[in-house]
């Protein structure tokens, strides 16, 4: 950190005015935290607690809705400061710990969802040798390397920043930026510019390519096989594959918004689409998964239907005394 005795803290140059408005923001934001808190845990509690769910797909939805969770943490207690707060500044270690948690989880979202492809294509196209292949030691070998390799490429990637001299500490979103960053620096960036190409490579199109090879060998097993087959395929694949698409459009948006010149767009509708890849999903995947896999939904419907009769049953006796 020795090269920022220049600068202290950046300014977040997206955040501009609402008035009054800003608590109606802040309400609307809380919310749905809120909510992304309660359906997350809810999966997750409901996978831990049920032997029936502790199956290699059903670890890898605990493992992206941890995820999820972790991602989220990691932006929304500062999204609710900053909407109501007058000025709009972050100090720098703390601007590059948001870095670290937001790239990270953006990483091992990715990464867990290649690993969840081929755990599908396994059981689809290589039923009889799935459970010899995916046991109990190779599924926490995959969650492993899925949380590992993103946080130590980001170690690496905040290294190289944090060495450049910054001739500036103004970033034009409502979040911290790795790449605003380094487009601020006056010293030379082209080995962070590498290793961001490097890294973007391995955390994206190299996942995105797992997937798109599992899916294709998927479709030939699919157009070939039974029917039951098919119905098989279309009820676990259908949710990974939505998921997957969602966290994809928001992800390749956000990298175009960074690099390209979009002041044409307004200024609102561009804070709401950067911050699509990181609200959408951790509320789309809790949603998608509780209501299309059955085991999830089923589990889900029975915990409600028992705490709809606990409460009744409370108010009565209440009632009765």
């Amino acid at each position: 950190m020795a090269n920022f005795t220049q600068v202290s803290y950046f300014t977040l140059a997206a955040y501009f005015d609402t008035g009054r408005l800003k608590y109606l923001y802040f309400i609307i934001t809380m919310s749905l935290y809120f909510f992304i808190i309660f359906a997350n845990v809810l999966l997750i509690v409901v996978i831990c607690v049920n032997k029936s769910l502790h199956d290699p797909m059903y670890m890898f939805l605990c493992s992206l809705f941890v995820n999820d969770l972790y991602g989220s943490t990691g932006l929304f207690p500062f999204l609710l400061v900053q909407i109501l707060s007058d000025i709009h500044t972050v100090s720098v270690p703390f601007c590059f710990l948001q870095i670290f948690c937001l790239y990270t989880y953006a990483s091992v979202e990715f990464l867990n969802l290649a690993v969840m492809s081929y755990d599908r294509y396994l059981a689809i196209c290589c039923p009889l040798q799935y459970n010899t292949r995916m046991t109990f030691n190779v599924v926490a070998i995959l969650i492993a390397v899925t949380w590992f390799c993103p946080f130590l490429g980001l170690v690496v990637m905040l290294s190289l920043s944090a060495s450049l001299q910054l001739c500036g500490n103004i970033i034009n979103k409502v979040y911290c930026d790795n790449y605003c960053i380094v487009k601020l620096a006056c010293s030379d960036t082209r080995g962070n510019n590498i290793y961001g190409l490097f890294s973007t490579f391995l955390t994206v199109v190299v996942p995105l390519s797992l997937i798109l090879y599992t899916y294709m060998r998927i479709l030939k097993v699919c157009f070939s096989g039974s029917k039951q087959t098919r119905q098989k395929a279309v009820s676990t694949c259908t949710p990974h594959l939505a998921c997957l698409l969602n966290f994809s459009f928001a992800v390749c948006f956000e990298i175009v918004q960074s690099r390209f010149d979009m002041s044409n767009v307004p200024n609102m509708l561009r804070i709401v689409l950067s911050l699509c890849w990181l609200t959408c999903q951790p509320l789309f995947n809790p949603v998608m998964y509780g209501l299309k896999l059955s085991k999830i939904h089923i589990i889900c419907k029975s915990l409600l239907l028992r705490f709809i009769v606990k409460c009744k049953s409370s108010s009565k006796s209440d009632q009765v005394d």
